[in-house]
C-alpha cells in the first residue's frame, strides 16, 4: 500500500526533504505558532470559515499537534502528536505522548520516536448531519467513542473537528475537542496540527 505525499512541508524548501533536513522540517511554521498564541474567541471565526480536510493527504502521516490553552501548558498535554492508518480502506489514527519541551523546540516521542507510545485511538468521518456530533459539517471528525478504546478509558468520551485553515496549505489544520457527556457535548479547547513525519499505513493492536 502507497501513499502519496504533499509536495512539501511548509518548513521545507523546495530542493530539500524531512530526511536531508530534519532540523528544519520537525520545527513549528511561524503561522502554526501564530495560531497556537490565539484565544478561543480569536479561533472561533477562522475554524468556521475553514475547509474539510483531504483524509487522504492524513493517511500515514503524523502531525506535530498543540493545544491552545494556557492551562495544557500546567496539565502537561501542551505539545502532541496526532497519526493516520488505515483498518479494512477506514481511516483511523492515535496520539503519541511527547516530551514537553517549548513551543519552537522540536517535538519528541515518548519513549522514544523509535519506539513511541500510541494511545487514544479514534475513527476519522465526515460529519454526518443527522448524528449527535454534527457541529461543523465543514470538518472531518475523529470520534474517540469509535476508536476501539476500552470502555473505561477516559480518551472515549473525546470528539474532535478538524478543518484544513488555509486553502493553499495542506499541512496545517485546526482542532476543535469536544467531550460526550451522554448526550451532551462540552468544547474543552482548540487545537493546532501541521504535519511532522511519515507515520505507519497499519497497526496491529
Amino acid at each position: 500500500m502507497t501513499h502519496a505525499r504533499p509536495d512539501s512541508s511548509p518548513n521545507e524548501s523546495p530542493n530539500e526533504s524531512p530526511n536531508e533536513s530534519p532540523d528544519k522540517s520537525h520545527l513549528p511554521s511561524p503561522r502554526y505558532l501564530e495560531l497556537g498564541r490565539m484565544t478561543m474567541k480569536e479561533l472561533e471565526p477562522i475554524f468556521r470559515r475553514g475547509t474539510m480536510p483531504d483524509a487522504d493527504s492524513l493517511f500515514a502521516w503524523e502531525f506535530r499537534g498543540m493545544n491552545t490553552p494556557k492551562w495544557a501548558k500546567y496539565a502537561g498535554i501542551k505539545k502532541f502528536i496526532k497519526g493516520f492508518y488505515k483498518r479494512d480502506d477506514q481511516l483511523f489514527g492515535y496520539n503519541i505522548p511527547v516530551v514537553q519541551n517549548r513551543v519552537t523546540q522540536a517535538w519528541i516521542s515518548k519513549p522514544s520516536d523509535e519506539n513511541p507510545k500510541r494511545f487514544g485511538f479514534y475513527r476519522v468521518d465526515a460529519v454526518d448531519p443527522t448524528a449527535v456530533d454534527n457541529k461543523y459539517l465543514q470538518s472531518l471528525l475523529l470520534d474517540y467513542g469509535r476508536g476501539g478504546n476500552k470502555m473505561y478509558d477516559p480518551t472515549s468520551g473525546l470528539r474532535d473537528y478538524v478543518i484544513q485553515v488555509d486553502p493553499d496549505n495542506p499541512d496545517l489544520y485546526l482542532g476543535k475537542a469536544y467531550y460526550a457527556l451522554g448526550p451532551l457535548r462540552l468544547a474543552t479547547n482548540f487545537f493546532v496540527l501541521e504535519r511532522h513525519r511519515e507515520g505507519v499505513e497499519a497497526l496491529e493492536r
